[in-house]
């Protein structure tokens, strides 16, 4: 299993998370190898871990993670890790 982490400024918190609602999360969750994902907000930044089945999947997403971004948000980074536990 792998994930994609993203970490964002969040610059109009309404306006993120009604993106993220409406648009990132029903769109994530329909990627191809799609396992689970958690999206975090803290004091003006969010994390985002998003779980795939395989690199593969994890990469294909990581890849569209700046083109799913509005300007509500500004994007700090992106990386995709190895999940090695899980409970």
């Amino acid at each position: 299993m792998h994930a994609v982490v993203t970490r964002v400024t969040i610059n109009d918190n309404d306006a993120a998370e009604s993106h993220l609602h409406e648009q990132v999360v029903p769109g994530v969750s329909q990627a191809p190898g799609f396992v689970a994902g958690y999206w975090t907000r803290k004091a003006g930044t969010g994390l985002a871990m998003v779980l795939f089945e395989s690199e593969d999947a994890a990469n294909a997403v990581a890849e569209r993670v700046p083109s799913m971004l509005t300007d509500a948000v500004t994007l700090e980074g992106t990386e995709v890790r190895e999940v090695v536990a899980n409970a």
